[in-house]
């Protein structure tokens, strides 16, 4: 099982929770415990290797667990990593799969390896190196920006049935050469077109990248289904400890081409699209929230008549402590037209939230009256300050399931979910709504219940 290490007593985990989690995905095993997975990061001193792994049963409060692995594996050492960054825990069957990434920071010398187990909490068992990107030469012509090889970390795992068989794929890249996607074997997880030394023999198909003169990443994506068919992505932009956030495409397959709400390609550099559904904020009477980003989707089991609930699992920094980080969570929604949206309010917990979607609200005259409002892309950059405001909506039309369309007055179309959810700052039930217009504007929006 994995355990903490005795020999890393130079690092006093007690009491790290939430905090220093970065890079997170979360799994739930068959007993409805929830194990998060994380890069081996720590805010206030030295770094252990092999990856964190820390326990819920809420997805609110977490216990620091140990380390997945006993250190960094061989591969990792080869290209120079300290630890482990990014892991993606995926279950395949009866198997549970991680992919880790390796590197060093700036670099483009690094590799995803593959390590599995039966249970989320291990042993975990080393299988070899899935993906690797060459060290750049210094004579290399262009930039160590969108330009070049792809970067072999930040790895996420997809299963598409859409043309009647299933093919795996693993999403990555980061920073350097944008994020590509390669076909894996389903039997052993590792790339299906390898070379003689087992890692995929080619970058594979290039889903988003940036120009080289934005000097920004585009990083993290994970890739979901969207509901009714095709593919949704979600992935970083810009600094890691300043600037981070969130973006969203959509996609008819699992390789793409991915556009946003205005039909940008994020293969095109020069549009450097993508629609913003998460960035920096600061809800009225709560703490700065600076450079959220590096999501995972956790989706749960589905029930009769209801879809598996949906969370978005990403980390975040303080406002004033940037270097500090921490896990967070809050639930993701989709509007009708299958786009996904992010609450504005973190995930409080099951027996606060209401995941029966045939209550949510009905009625229009629930988007009546003030709201607190975050304009959530107008400036992605910043730690933006919530409003007081009403919702600016017309024509309103209730589609059932909180889902409902609507008119700006400024024309635009509007897609829209409201639900019940928890307001962090008052510790009082709300209603929630998310927005995104046919402009690619994304409002979100909380009120005491």
């Amino acid at each position: 099982m994995t355990t903490l290490d005795p020999a890393a007593d130079v690092l006093d985990t007690t009491g790290w929770g939430a905090e220093h989690a970065h890079d997170p995905t979360a799994v739930r095993d068959d007993d409805g415990t929830y194990w998060l997975f994380s890069t081996d990061a720590c805010s206030d001193g030295p770094v252990r290797g092999g990856v964190q792994v820390r326990r819920s049963d809420d997805l609110v409060t977490w216990t620091f667990h140990g380390w997945a692995l006993p250190g960094v594996p061989r591969a990792a050492v080869d290209v120079g990593a300290a630890g482990l960054w990014a892991p993606e825990v995926v279950r395949v069957g009866g198997q549970w799969r991680m992919y880790w990434s390796a590197s060093s920071f700036g670099s483009r010398r690094s590799a995803i390896g593959l390590a599995v187990a039966d249970h989320p909490a291990g042993p975990w068992h080393e299988r070899g190196v899935v993906v690797t990107s060459p060290a750049v030469p210094a004579d290399a012509t262009g930039t160590p920006h969108g330009d070049g090889p792809p970067n072999a970390i930040d790895a996420a795992y997809a299963v598409d049935t859409s043309d009647g068989r299933e093919r795996h794929w693993l999403a990555y890249g980061s920073f350097f050469g944008g994020v590509h996607a390669v076909e894996l074997d389903p039997a052993t997880g590792l790339a299906l077109d390898a070379g003689p030394d087992g890692a995929a023999a080619a970058p594979g198909v290039l889903l988003a990248r940036r120009a080289p003169e934005v000097e920004g990443a585009v990083e993290g994506a994970y890739l979901l289904p969207r509901p009714g068919g095709g593919w949704a992505m979600l992935a970083s932009w810009d600094s890691l400890f300043s600037t981070y956030h969130v973006r969203a495409a959509v996609a008819e397959h699992v390789t793409g081409p991915y556009r946003d709400r205005l039909g940008r390609d994020l293969r095109e550099p020069a549009a450097d699209a993508g629609t913003v559904v998460l960035a920096g904020h600061r809800l009225d009477g709560g703490p700065g929230l600076r450079a959220p980003g590096h999501g995972a989707v956790l989706t749960e089991p589905a029930t009769p008549g209801r879809p598996g609930r949906q969370t978005f699992v990403h980390h975040v920094r303080d406002e004033d402590a940037p270097t500090r980080h921490r896990v967070q969570v809050r639930r993701l929604v989709w509007t009708h037209d299958g786009w996904p949206l992010v609450s504005p309010q973190p995930w409080a917990g099951p027996g606060r939230e209401v995941d029966d979607e045939s209550t949510w609200p009905a009625d229009p005259a629930v988007l009546d009256g003030a709201w607190e409002v975050l304009d959530v892309g107008a400036d992605p950059a910043a730690v933006q300050r919530t409003r007081t405001a009403e919702l600016d909506l017309t024509d309103v039309r209730a589609l059932g399931a909180g889902r409902f369309t609507a008119r700006r007055s400024d024309g635009a179309a509007v897609s829209l979910v409201a639900f019940p959810g928890w307001d962090a700052v008052r510790d009082v039930a709300a209603t929630v709504v998310v927005a995104l217009d046919d402009r690619g504007r994304v409002t979100a929006a909380t009120r005491p219940a």
